[in-house]
């Protein structure tokens, strides 16, 4: 077969910005997502208009003048490559795969880059099943226990999805692997960490490498271009600043922020974007990992249940809110009804390539004093059945998935890759793309990045979203949340 020599540039999107986020005694992740399903375009293989982020290291200099945007550096696409692994059967072999990438620009990618495998790969057909993140979450554990199970899927970290399954046995360590395919000149140790457990699934962040993300997110702050032309508001730089712009929406009659709470996993996102301006980056590490006895029943805990309360009382969510999903709150705001929203950097794609309406991202500013540190990350990883009778090419699939096409094909779809571009690769200055790129590299630059902090404990995302409820629906008080998600936190601790 022939190979495919790939020029890495050693831009990362995501890799070379994820350093000193976390305490000593820990990794340094930047979180990743509750996960929302990550959204992306489609990108026709010979578009050479669109274009790509190029990304500076941590301490980089600012360019002395503004980038000027050049063609994407295309990759060659579906030839056969050639395996550091034992070549594979040549009998026909189907792999079956789940995974999250539902929406239509982000299907369109997964579409292309498993026909390019199939093709690269003669007599491997792809067998696709596409779930929800809250199918993935009710139906995968079951799924990976059985002999037929997918041989590979997606895989939400944290301990109530990857910490369970690796405690079940259920998932393949990846070491082996990632040392064959080398993955770690693609993926930083922080990346990996995040993807990672010990083998009995109770320590979080360190031990065995069990899933590769593709992409990387940043939860921050869409906003309507044109409603906001049309009001004369400029894009806050302090929370204050922001909370005036809601004022002034919700005087004018429009929707300040566009937000369904139906499916529960985003209230924890608008719940934790206002938290992590309050908090300390120390503080969420702790938190995450469960070290250093912290406690979630905090002054600064209840202040950011109190602000979601106020924004409640004073009409800032979309009407009716507690009974729109999601997907229907985004359709909302692609639209034109509502000013902003607040969700993750996998949404601009769908931005991008599904709307005549044009949208700006910023991260919610924080006051002086505060941090500015933004929820973000990697988003769900690849693993592979433990079970799996065709690991290797299991394993080969992963590897097409963090390769310099596949960060390409995501790029170009607006979407963040979490592995090096192609070398020569550059964004478009002013587009919506270009908003996320410079976001994400602000947090990472600045070791800002926090967590998503449903990944605390087994159960604490099902118990944020519970009380979370409470809150948005005003049936229960700052202090009454506080202490009631602290019990879940303690119970967890006092069983490690």
């Amino acid at each position: 077969m022939k190979k495919i020599a790939y020029r890495l540039s050693g831009v990362l999107v995501l890799a070379l910005l994820l350093a000193a986020c976390g305490p000593a005694a820990q990794p340094t992740l930047p979180p990743a997502p509750t996960q929302a399903p990550a959204q992306a375009p489609a990108a026709p293989t010979d578009a050479p208009s669109v274009l790509v982020p190029a990304v500076e290291a941590p301490g980089a200099q600012p360019a002395q003048s503004p980038l000027q945007p050049t063609p994407v550096a295309q990759v060659p696409a579906a030839q056969p490559a050639e395996s550091p692994l034992q070549p594979t059967a040549a009998a026909p072999v189907t792999l079956v795969v789940w995974d999250q990438f539902y929406r239509d620009v982000e299907s369109e990618v997964m579409d292309t880059l498993n026909k390019e495998f199939e093709a690269a790969h003669p007599g491997v057909t792809i067998e696709r099943v596409v779930k929800t993140l809250d199918d993935l979450k009710v139906t995968l554990k079951q799924a990976l226990s059985q002999d037929d199970g997918p041989d590979v899927a997606q895989v939400n970290q944290g301990r109530s999805d990857m910490g369970a399954m690796v405690q079940a046995g259920l998932l393949l360590p990846l070491n082996d692997y990632s040392a064959t395919f080398k993955w770690d000149e693609r993926v930083s140790s922080s990346v990996a960490s995040r993807n990672s457990f010990t083998a009995d699934g109770k320590t979080f962040g360190e031990g065995n490498l069990y899933g590769v993300s593709p992409t990387a997110e940043v939860v921050g702050v869409y906003y309507n271009k044109g409603i906001f032309e049309a009001n004369g508001w400029s894009v806050p730089t302090t929370f204050d600043e922001f909370v005036k712009v809601l004022e002034d929406a919700k005087a004018k009659g429009v929707t300040p922020i566009s937000f369904g709470s139906l499916d529960g996993w985003n209230a924890i996102h608008e719940f934790s974007a206002v938290q992590h301006l309050l908090v300390t980056p120390e503080y969420i590490n702790d938190l995450v990992y469960g070290v250093n006895d912290v406690s979630f029943d905090t002054p600064e805990n209840q202040e950011a249940a109190g602000i979601m309360q106020e924004w409640v009382d004073k009409g800032y969510f979309s009407d009716g809110f507690a009974g729109i999903g999601y997907d229907d709150s985004n359709k909302l705001f692609k639209a034109g009804e509502g000013a902003m929203t607040i969700t993750g950097s996998w949404l601009a794609g769908e931005l991008i390539g599904d709307t005549d309406q044009e949208f700006g991202f910023f991260l919610l500013p924080a006051n002086e004093g505060q941090t500015r540190m933004a929820i973000g990350g990697v988003g769900i990883p690849f693993a592979i059945r433990n079970t799996s009778a065709h690991a290797d090419l299991a394993a080969e699939y992963l590897d097409w998935m963090i390769s310099p096409r596949a960060a390409q094909l995501w790029a170009e779809a607006g979407m963040l890759p979490a592995m090096p571009m192609p070398e020569g690769a550059m964004v478009e200055e002013g587009s919506l793309f270009a908003d996320t790129v410079a976001a994400w590299n602000t947090i990472n630059q600045e070791n800002l990045v926090g967590h998503y902090i449903d990944w605390a404990t087994p159960t604490f995302y099902d118990t944020l979203v519970s009380e979370l409820g409470k809150v948005f629906g005003k049936v229960s008080d700052p202090a009454a949340f506080t202490a009631a998600v602290q019990k879940d936190y303690a119970a967890f601790l006092a069983g490690q």
